[in-house]
């Protein structure tokens, strides 16, 4: 079946079913972008995440900053642990895990950002700076009215 690029994407009636297709789009995006660093964008999240956050962070704060449940992120830092792109060290209690980067991913951030940057401005450009920045506080203030209503439902159980 050949699909028309430049179709009319209608909107769907779930506010999760869009958003989903819309990361799954632009997901594609970013990872073909990044395929020549063999990094997917999952991956370069997380190392941008710690590069840009300066120091070890603990394994749940890490997904709570990205909205990542425990066993995903597990499996997101897998292979980049396996590459030595980041590191695992024991935190103050023997359960608490920090991660960091490690010299190696530090470096393949830095091959791989070029590309980010392309798909960055590409993707800028083709929304328009209004639409960009409204995408980023929309997707923003949709993290934050999740946990309000998550933190809300645990204070009426």
């Amino acid at each position: 079946m050949h699909t028309n690029m430049t179709a009319k994407v209608l909107a769907l009636p779930c506010a999760c079913a869009n958003m989903r297709r819309a990361t799954r789009a632009i997901t594609q995006l970013y990872d073909a972008a990044l395929r020549p660093s063999g990094l997917r964008i999952t991956q370069f999240t997380l190392l941008q995440v710690l590069e840009r956050t300066g120091g070890p962070m603990t394994q749940a704060a890490l997904g709570d900053f990205l909205a990542l449940d425990s066993t995903t992120l597990s499996r997101t830092l897998k292979p980049l642990q396996r590459s030595k792109w980041i590191r695992r060290r024991e935190g103050g209690d023997s359960r608490e895990r920090r991660i960091e980067l490690a010299l190696a991913g530090r470096r393949l951030l830095e091959r791989a950002t070029p590309a980010w940057m392309r798909v960055q401005r590409r993707l800028r450009a083709d929304l328009g700076g209004r639409d960009w920045g409204a995408l980023h506080q929309l997707s923003t203030r949709a993290v934050a009215a999740v946990r309000r209503s998550t933190d809300d439902r645990s204070s009426l159980e």
